[in-house]
């Protein structure tokens, strides 16, 4: 008897949700806010989804669980240590049948207190499990964080060991593994860049999984990782639901002078061309915020929730996926997209600021000169595989409100991985009133690759 199992992956919040079926029953699990991906997927498929089932109460995005359940009548379960405002209360042991599928519920408390997984149960595998949905507890390569409620920390880092290893674990090497997130998002330290695994092989190759329990939990304990301004938002959002998302948002072509009013009035500008082209012109006080990175960086520098929005863009062909991006992560007030682009501006002699650009050998005469600041706005774990000599450490995200522990002195260069997070250091720094800011084209990939010195943490 054949069963379904389909992957859809949000970029830059690297959230994975899924789409469960047999014959004409489905599932999803932790699904997305734009909610018509799965019933139309599902209809084409000639299913119809009866199931929401939550691994936890999501930080990352605006969980589509209300919607879905409005539009399909699906019902909705997720772990009872909350008090959700919809939804059912799943227990430990709980089974649902879906078509020739047996779902079984699994309690794995430690992300979050009310975190649970799903066994996937197919008849012609007896009672061993085919696949399991973790949800945050256990990714490929990585566990999940427990530091969201710091006076419990120790407390969670324990259930989690135990949640992986008495009830994950025991499911069975060959289980497929199904977790909520890939590489890159904000609730896994160091996850894999490969989306697929088993049981079996994260037994073996994830070194947290081979840690005793005190080392697992004292490892967990000394995580440095950060929480995006928006979190605290989402989780509010996901307890009570999500503001309803009824079709795909459409923000309207604004003229110079409609766009330079709004401005005026205190929307915030998110220019989403590239580096090179944002430090070439750019409408000042604008953030440069690159399109694959709208998901993961737009929570760091906006206010949550209100925030108004304008865009500006390379063309339009950009714009769905930009406001499909903000939206799923709770920023609903695009107001719309500077008509023409940044060429518009500039034709009817709107002003412009720029930044500098500055390659790597430009940088290491600078550094050896001691006659520039160096700013490495890289991730903890990112920076511990060698830094600039010298250089200055704030993540990205924390630099606006961390802008004054930076020298006004004297020159500043920025530099991340490759230059995209660097451009939005510069445009913040910007912002702030630095008068001579350059990003670091290459970055540290350039730097390493000319195999220039490096500094490491003892």
């Amino acid at each position: 008897m054949k069963y379904l199992v389909e992957r859809f992956s949000s970029p830059g919040i690297a959230h994975q949700s899924y789409l469960v079926g047999s014959g004409r029953e489905a599932a999803v699990i932790d699904p997305r806010r734009d909610w018509w991906t799965y019933t139309d997927r599902a209809a084409a498929l000639g299913m119809q989804i009866q199931y929401v089932f939550e691994t936890h109460r999501n930080e990352d995005y605006v969980i589509g669980s209300s919607d879905l359940a409005r539009e399909t009548g699906a019902r909705v379960f997720h772990g009872g240590e909350l008090d959700f405002a919809y939804g059912e209360t799943v227990s430990d042991g709980d089974t649902f049948s879906l078509g020739a599928l047996t779902v079984r519920a699994l309690a794995t408390p430690g992300h979050t207190p009310e975190s649970f997984s799903y066994a996937l149960v197919h008849p012609d595998a007896g009672e061993e499990a085919v696949a399991v949905f973790t949800g945050d507890a256990l990714f490929v390569g990585e566990v999940g964080r427990t530091d969201f409620y710091p006076d419990r920390a120790r407390e969670l880092s324990e259930a989690l060991y135990d949640s992986i290893h008495e009830k994950i674990l025991p499911l069975g090497d060959g289980t497929i593994l199904y977790p909520a997130h890939g590489a890159g998002s904000a609730c896994g330290n160091s996850i894999s860049d490969r989306n697929d695994s088993t049981l079996g092989l994260e037994r073996r190759q994830n070194r947290l999984l081979s840690l005793d329990k005190e080392a697992f939990v004292q490892h967990k304990l000394g995580e440095v990782l950060t929480i995006p301004h928006y979190f605290r938002l989402m989780e509010v959002y996901n307890l009570e639901g999500g503001p309803p998302l009824s079709s795909m948002p459409r923000p309207y072509p604004l003229s110079v002078g409609d766009f330079r009013d709004r401005m005026e009035d205190g929307a915030y500008v998110l220019d989403c061309r590239s580096p090179v082209a944002f430090g070439g012109s750019h409408i000042r006080g604008a953030f440069s915020l690159w399109r694959e990175g709208v998901a993961s960086f737009a929570g760091w520098i906006l206010p949550p929730g209100d925030a108004r929005i304008l865009l500006v863009l390379d063309d339009t062909t950009q714009l769905e996926e930009v406001t499909l991006a903000l939206a799923r992560i709770g920023f609903d007030g695009v107001e719309g997209y500077l008509d023409g682009g940044i060429q518009s501006w500039y034709s009817a002699g709107l002003p412009l600021e720029s930044s500098g650009l500055m390659g790597v050998d430009a940088l290491k005469e600078q550094v050896e000169r001691d006659a520039i600041e160096v700013l490495d706005v890289r991730r903890a774990n990112e920076r511990e595989g060698g830094y600039i000599p010298g250089s200055r450490w704030i993540f990205t995200g924390e630099l606006p409100e961390r802008v004054d522990e930076v020298p006004r002195d004297r020159p500043v260069a920025v530099v991340c991985n490759v230059g995209n997070r660097a451009s939005l250091a510069t445009s913040v720094l910007l912002r702030a009133g630095f008068d001579e800011v350059y990003n670091v084209l290459g970055s540290m990939r350039a730097w390493n690759g000319k195999q220039y010195p490096l500094e490491y943490d003892e």
